[in-house]
């Protein structure tokens, strides 16, 4: 069997579409093409051995470090998201798959990473929102869930971190999520009390993880993850642009921590 195989058992790509609206003060909208990886996080080793363009912890043209994600220290992801999930009486996980950008050529940034916590069935029990802003900065959203009737995984959430300088801490997130299949879709709505205020979402299709579909991403998508916080950046001047006040409070309020539980 080929590296290239071997590799999917362990993980996949996803590309498709990132699609945010905003509806207030101002409307805005934005759209761009990206691909993620899902990978099994216990299988890490695994899938460094059999990608050639793929390396952990260090440089190659797409790669993981496991200090990205996580506890941010270099120590195992999986047991950091599996103490999460104990901590809110979740015990039975067996797998823990991870939705997220990787580094290409050395650099990356996520927004968001999500976790899917599975049952010896492959069923998701817990998931885990790993989300950053560009302070540096990070938060862990997490919940218990059961799939609906069309496996559709639902929780809401108070928000508790700043991502963007155009909101404040207000509001309440609203996550729909289909685990990762032939398609994954991430959905995720803020409303305050005035009512819904943006929403954001990523549809990805399934493609293999093999060093010749890297290839094939890298040409398509050279510089996915610079193009990533690029256009965080550009967005933010076009919301600027439009009127739409940024808050002193991200500037002036204290440091989030980083492994606050929710």
């Amino acid at each position: 069997m080929g590296r290239g195989v071997e590799a999917q058992s362990v993980g996949a790509f996803y590309v498709g579409e990132v699609v945010h609206k905003r509806v207030r003060p101002k409307r805005h909208a934005l759209r761009y093409r990206v691909f993620s990886m899902l990978v099994d996080v216990d299988q890490l080793d695994s899938l460094h051995e059999q990608l050639r363009l793929f390396s952990l912890n260090r440089f190659n043209l797409v790669s993981l470090y496991v200090k990205d994600f996580g506890p941010r220290d270099g120590s195992s992801i999986g047991a950091f998201i599996r103490r999460k999930a104990r901590a809110a009486g979740i015990s039975d996980v067996t797998r823990v798959r991870m939705l997220a950008y990787p580094r290409i050529f050395g650099f990356a940034f996520n927004p968001i990473t999500v976790y899917f916590c599975e049952d010896a069935d492959g069923v998701v029990r817990f998931l885990v929102h790993e989300v950053s802003n560009t302070f540096g900065e990070h938060h862990f959203y997490c919940a218990p869930v059961s799939p609906d009737s069309d496996q559709t995984l639902r929780h809401a959430s108070p928000k508790a971190f700043y991502v963007s300088p155009f909101n404040t801490l207000e509001g309440e997130y609203r996550f729909s999520i289909r685990p990762p299949a032939e398609e994954v879709f991430l959905g995720i709505t803020l409303s305050t009390g005035e009512g819904g205020l943006l929403s954001a979402y990523f549809r990805g299709q399934k493609r293999g993880l093999t060093d010749h579909t890297l290839v094939k991403l890298l040409l398509a998508y050279p510089f996915l993850t610079a193009k990533v916080v690029a256009g965080i950046h550009w967005e933010a001047l076009l919301l600027w642009l439009k009127g739409v006040p940024p808050t002193l409070k991200l500037r002036r309020g204290p440091k989030v921590s980083r492994h606050l539980p929710r």
